[in-house]
């Protein structure tokens, strides 16, 4: 089980209480909330979207997509995903396509999904495949309390 360097630096200096759950390699979001065997709706995914200024990180559920005009609306500017290298990058000690959706460990900034607060429990990528962190729905929304919201996620 891993947990990435800076998630787990942010995670532990907040001072918030959290599990990490193993879970089979799971390629998708949506394939890793079935692999952990927790609701696709409580499982927060992040996409890196591009912005001029630079990226940001939007946060829906894992059984959720992105509604980029809905996003650009509420945001109002011109947005499109960011390419791969970008995700790389930002994440650099994340696996691939296992970004957390923590944008402050990494100094992004990020919105996320209004349907994603106030939730009992709710599971994240660590940033490998095979590990989620669990927390309190109470604790996750504290630790995004800083995070922009809005509604603008919609089903697959």
């Amino acid at each position: 089980m891993t947990i990435a360097a800076r998630l787990k630096h942010h995670l532990e200096a907040q001072g918030l209480p959290f599990d990490m759950v193993r879970h089979p390699y799971a390629a998708t979001a949506s394939e890793c909330a079935e692999a952990a065997h927790v609701p696709g709706d409580h499982l927060a995914k992040s996409v890196l979207i591009h912005l001029e200024e630079g990226p940001m990180l939007a946060v829906v559920p894992s059984n959720h997509q992105v509604d980029l005009t809905t996003l650009q609306a509420l945001l109002s500017r011109r947005i499109g995903l960011a390419p791969e290298a970008d995700v790389e990058e930002v994440f650099d000690d994340c696996d691939l396509g296992a970004a957390p959706p923590v944008g402050a460990a990494y100094d992004v900034p990020t919105i996320i999904d209004d349907s994603l607060s106030g939730l009992d429990k709710i599971w994240f990528e660590a940033g490998d495949h095979k590990t989620l962190i669990e927390m309190k729905g109470s604790d996750f929304d504290q630790l995004m309390q800083d995070a922009d919201h809005g509604s603008f996620c919609c089903v697959h």
